[in-house]
This record gives C-alpha cells, sequence and structure tokens, in this order.
C-alpha cells in the first residue's frame, strides 16, 4: 500500500500556530460570541497567549478544542463555566494518561 502526501490548505496551516487565533475567531470557532469567550478568559477558563488588550488576544489551536468542549459542557449539561472547565481538565487529563500508557504498552 503506498502513501500518498497530504497537502494542507493553508488557512489550516496557520491555525496550527501557537498564536494563530484572534478572540473573534475563537469566539467563531467554537461558535459563540466574543463575550462568550471574554468572559471565560476574566474567570481564567480560557487563557490567552499573547496580547494586553482583549484586541491583541491571540489563541493556540489547542485552546480552540478546549472553548468548544467547555460551550458543549455548558450547552448540554446547563453548567457553569467553573464545572465545565473543570471537567473539561479532567477529560484532557485522562486522555492524556491513556496516551501515556498506550506508549508504555
Amino acid at each position: 500500500m503506498s502513501t500518498l502526501p497530504i497537502s494542507v490548505p493553508a488557512e489550516l496551516v496557520e491555525l496550527l500556530d501557537d498564536a494563530a487565533l484572534t478572540l473573534q475567531q475563537l469566539a467563531h470557532g467554537c461558535h459563540m460570541t466574543p463575550e462568550w469567550v471574554l468572559t471565560r478568559v476574566e474567570a481564567g477558563v480560557l487563557q490567552p497567549l499573547a496580547g494586553g488588550a482583549a484586541t491583541e488576544w491571540r489563541f493556540a489551536s489547542t485552546t480552540l478544542m478546549r472553548a468548544r468542549r467547555i460551550a458543549e459542557l455548558e450547552h448540554t449539561y446547563d453548567a457553569d463555566p467553573q464545572l465545565a472547565a473543570l471537567t473539561a481538565d479532567l477529560m484532557e487529563e485522562v486522555a492524556r494518561l491513556r496516551r501515556q500508557l498506550h506508549l508504555l504498552e
């Protein structure tokens, strides 16, 4: 079986950058408003990587995955942001431990 090279669109390459997403892009990516993201940053649930003012914030692509998970938990279980963030932390830790266990097997 031969492997074919994978071409990655330019917009996805930018997404994989460590600090590629703006506040608006993060909000759009998780189908929430910029105010939702702003509230979660102020609560310490989401962390920007760079920038002082909200208009200068940059987020990692992993933050997009976390924001989506938190938004889904808040919506599905009517969870407050702190509880959703704690649940997301636990889910990420379980996934990390499973990867580590898989490597040890």
